[in-house]
């Protein structure tokens, strides 16, 4: 874990201490530590994070409130702290650009063992990797596996690069949400539940959630969709899952 690189933003001190003492232990070297939203803008405008720890009770900007911010200057998946437990306020921090939360009061390990979790699905997006055949369905053309570029007409997805690009233009895409997709563009013309990708894509370790891969599909449609509220895409099956469409039009052979 030499290579990761943590920021941890809340003002307890004592929760600060108390999760860098189980990260160092958990053989993470390089992490950092604030206490406001305005210290954790300037910390990731000027250092690369391959995942953020953000409390939403902090002192002057919340954590719901500097988040896009944040998103303007990093990629990486956040992971937020609440102990606000309603669906408002869980979809609220997916809907401004977060990843994952943990509940107040937490214990130390599940931070962890969700911080990895993420990590899993952030690193391989941003380290270039020999593509594993393995994992491909049959649907996916052997143009694609040799190149890890997954292309659907209005959109290309650049597995290498960790890019999506729409009509030409690269469009940002947080790092859950380009793993989800690249699951879909993986696997096209084929049907998954909420279940089957809350497995695939967060892991079996998480806990499952619907509301967070609704979320993640809503934000998938927002940035490859000509018309979000009436995908032609990604498709919702009534009563079996979701499919990502291949157009025909669209060599894949």
């Amino acid at each position: 874990m030499d290579h990761v690189s943590l920021l941890l933003v809340d003002d307890e001190q004592a929760i600060l201490h108390m999760l860098k003492t189980v990260l160092l232990k958990e053989q993470f070297i390089d992490i950092d530590t604030v206490t406001t939203g305005e210290a954790a803008i300037e910390a990731c405008s000027n250092k690369t994070y391959h995942c953020i720890v953000l409390d939403i009770m902090l002192p002057g900007k919340s954590g719901l409130e500097i988040c896009p911010f944040l998103r303007q200057v990093t990629d990486a998946p956040i992971l937020f702290l609440t102990a606000k437990t309603t669906d408002y306020d869980k979809l609220t921090g997916f809907a401004v650009g977060g990843d994952d939360y943990v509940i107040k009061p937490f214990n130390p390990l599940e931070v962890v063992a969700r911080i990895k979790s993420l990590l899993k699905r952030y690193l391989p997006s941003r380290i270039a990797t020999i593509p594993d055949h393995s994992s491909y369905d049959a649907n996916t053309s052997l143009h694609n596996i040799r190149t890890g570029m997954y292309d659907f007409g209005r959109f290309q997805v650049l597995e290498q690069a960790g890019e999506l690009r729409v009509e030409g233009q690269a469009v940002s895409c947080p790092a859950l949400v380009f793993q989800l997709l690249l699951f879909f563009c993986k696997n096209p013309n084929r049907i998954f539940t909420k279940s089957d990708l809350y497995e695939r894509v967060w892991g079996s370790e998480a806990i499952s959630d619907d509301n967070t891969v609704m979320v993640h599909i809503h934000r998938i449609r927002e940035r490859i969709e000509a018309d979000p509220s009436n995908p032609a895409f990604l498709v919702n099956v009534r009563g079996l899952g979701y499919k990502l469409i291949q157009p025909e039009n669209v060599s894949h052979t």
